[in-house]
């Protein structure tokens, strides 16, 4: 396994959260843009992970709403680096439903979001 293959792999990030009444909307499922919030946080910190450097949020990439998310589930995020340039880089956010007294698991959300490292001076610096 090279290098970069190493950091990929250790800078995965998965997190549990759970859909409270507090999150949600009308429908009674999770907000669009609750869920955009963790995912960039979840990115955030995968890109974080990977480049141990500071980095800053320039794009979310088409993000895909396939399932709504209903209160009282709980919810993984998975954030994975899916492309290293020399100073961005791109993380892959899936969200998964599981439901709290079941085995169901289901895909509801995957992005990408596009991140640049930067310096004291916030001027891109490398990734590597």
């Amino acid at each position: 396994m090279s290098e970069l293959e190493k950091r990929i792999e250790n800078s995965k990030t998965s997190i549990f959260k759970a859909v409270f009444p507090n999150t949600t909307n009308h429908y009674d499922t999770l907000f669009g843009g609750t869920a955009l919030q963790l995912m960039d946080e979840v990115a955030f910190i995968t890109a974080t992970r990977f480049a141990r450097k500071r980095v800053v949020t320039v794009s979310s990439e088409r993000v895909d709403f396939k399932q709504p998310i209903p209160a009282g589930t709980l919810v993984e995020l998975l954030g994975k680096v899916v492309h290293v340039g020399n100073t961005s880089l791109k993380v892959q956010v899936e969200i998964f439903i599981e439901q709290m007294y079941s085995e169901d698991r289901e895909q509801a959300i995957n992005g990408e979001f596009t991140f640049v490292a930067i310096d004291n001076a916030k001027n891109p610096v490398s990734v590597i």
